[in-house]
């Protein structure tokens, strides 16, 4: 990888670009002029959901860039409460028509389970992939994912639908790598992404970060999104600030080398946003 422009290659042989731009809180309040200088400054992988509430706003600075359509990659998601065979066809017009496009390059499903008490988890997100499915088939989606799966969560789509998962999205940056679950994607096929890959406030003033950081003349930032990278892992940063839009693309000058990985893969916990595919597993571990 040489730039954010190259791509992965996903199982239905999609290209994917290896850096998106996650829009999640990336510009409360000024949402529009944020993504117009994401757009400016070279980002064109733009990564949102209807959760989000940037689905309009991300339309509008495409539309306004006076770029092809088809020069971006967008990605979205549906929500907790829009899952369910008809209601995924519902959301995915919704979402079309806020990004101002007939079709996404990937649409998933945001999280398996929409509560704690769910005891149908599984015959929902069946219900939601059978329908996604369709969307598929019809064009409006070119490449069908997952967001926050677990392998017990994939297990059920890998056995019961007919498409492949193309991605996974999970919350993962040294500290909190997930490895189980980041295997299991792999040895199955699909492409791993992450969201927070810089984590929480706590990994940028971590002692290895910065050790690390100073030693390849990097912001931690760099570092964390050069490590996920490093490990064919798609990270989705996100900023509001042109200076770190711009920082967070310049991954490709240096390498980290095969000891500091092993470092930063088994360091202590650190940086975890609390929030667990499995509802009553993060109740019982935050305090």
């Amino acid at each position: 990888m040489e730039s954010i422009y190259d791509c992965f290659k996903l199982n239905n042989d999609m290209k994917i670009p290896c850096v998106g731009f996650g829009t999640y809180k990336a510009a409360e309040g000024n949402n529009v002029e944020v993504l117009k200088t994401a757009i400016e400054v070279g980002y064109r992988y733009f990564d949102t959901a209807s959760f989000y509430q940037t689905e309009d706003f991300l339309g509008q600075a495409i539309r306004e860039s006076n770029l092809p359509r088809e020069d971006f990659f967008l990605v979205s998601k549906m929500w907790k409460d829009e899952m369910g065979y008809q209601q995924t066809k519902d959301a995915l017009e919704k979402s079309l028509k806020r990004l101002g496009t007939d079709y996404l390059d990937i649409y998933l499903i945001h999280w398996p389970r929409p509560s704690a008490d769910c005891e149908n988890w599984k015959e929902l997100d069946l219900e939601t992939w059978r329908a996604m499915e369709e969307l598929q088939k019809e064009g409006k989606i070119r490449g069908l994912g997952l967001s926050n799966f677990l392998p017990h969560h994939i297990k059920n789509i890998l056995e019961n639908g007919t498409v492949k998962p193309v991605v996974n999205q999970l919350e993962l940056h040294p500290g909190y790598m997930q490895q189980a679950a980041v295997q299991y994607c792999k040895e199955h096929g699909i492409q791993m992404q992450a969201w927070s890959p810089i984590g929480r406030r706590r990994i940028l003033e971590d002692g290895l970060i910065l050790e690390l950081a100073g030693k390849y003349q990097v912001s931690p930032a760099q570092l964390c999104l050069r490590f996920l990278l490093q490990n064919d892992i798609i990270p989705l940063p996100k900023s509001s600030s042109m200076e770190r839009m711009k920082q967070n693309m310049d991954l490709f000058h240096f390498e980290i080398s095969e000891e500091d990985v092993s470092r930063l893969a088994t360091m202590p916990q650190a940086g975890w946003s609390g929030e667990h595919p499995d509802p009553e597993l993060a109740q019982k571990n935050v305090v």
